[in-house]
């Protein structure tokens, strides 16, 4: 299945940032992706008050991404913000397409490095997968990533494939996190892995998207896309791009056949 992933810079305007998703979703289907995925927070970018952006997932900015995905025949993954029950947010992945309507609240909140996401984002507790095309994709975001039991429940879920849109946090050694954790999820859960962050608004210039408040993640770009093997096949750098990538399920079976991490588990699994 081929699949993009679309590195953009959001801004604090909902609207404007749709206009983006429309024109890059648009480009993937003309290279006949059948899945685009872009990053966390594309309804509007973090260091932005997210309680007034907030709209259901029956909301008109949801609602224009079903129309995006009706037009161009593609599932589109997005990240946005929905109320939670507490008066804080849900930091949500969309997924809607044909054959697909489903949604993932970010599990574990970037509490770190200065910044308190817990303070106006409530976590989710669910692990999500959908179908498309006979493969089986699971759902992450940004700060999950550390924490590879997510992943390999993906992988017990029947997933090959894993899905990571993030807003990476900038600073010392972040880019070289980054790409050390991607690859070790990919190893862990032998899963393919689509990790597509926001680009770098500091590399663009694009000075609307870089928060007032300075702890706020607001990306550095570098998506790629990684093997089961842990070995990255495709990457992007600092600035906005579209990354066309294929990805087979036949790879993740005989990935599995010579690396039986999952199958020599003796700490339990997680489903």
């Amino acid at each position: 299945m081929r699949i993009a992933l679309s590195q953009i810079v959001s801004g604090p305007r909902p609207e404007r940032n749709l206009a983006v998703l429309r024109e890059q979703a648009h480009r993937a289907a003309a290279a006949d992706a059948r899945l685009i995925v872009f990053p966390e927070a594309a309804m509007a970018c973090f260091g932005t008050p997210l309680g007034p952006l907030a709209e259901p997932l029956d909301g008109p900015w949801a609602t224009e991404v079903r129309q995006i995905a009706k037009d161009t025949g593609l599932v589109v993954v997005a990240g946005m913000f929905t109320p939670a029950r507490d008066g804080r947010v849900a930091n949500t992945l969309l997924a809607t397409g044909p054959g697909v309507e489903t949604s993932y609240n970010k599990i574990h909140l970037y509490d770190a490095f200065g910044y308190a996401e817990s303070d106006s984002v409530a976590p989710g507790s669910k692990v999500v997968t959908f179908d498309l095309q006979g493969l089986r994709i699971g759902l992450a975001t940004c700060y999950d990533v550390r924490f590879p039991e997510l992943f390999r429940a993906h992988a017990d879920a029947g997933a090959h494939l894993s899905l990571l849109p993030a807003s990476w946090g900038a600073g010392p050694g972040k880019r070289e996190q980054w790409e050390l954790l991607i690859r070790a999820r990919a190893l862990d859960a032998t899963v393919w892995l689509a990790a597509v962050g926001q680009a770098d608004p500091a590399a663009t210039g694009t000075l609307e998207a870089m928060a007032a408040d300075p702890t706020a993640p607001t990306g550095i770009g570098h998506s790629a896309v990684v093997g089961p093997d842990g070995t990255v096949r495709q990457r992007l750098g600092a600035t906005p791009g579209l990354l066309v990538a294929e990805i087979s399920s036949d790879e993740v079976t005989a990935v599995r056949r010579k690396v039986s991490v999952l199958a020599n588990r003796r700490l339990g699994r997680n489903v």
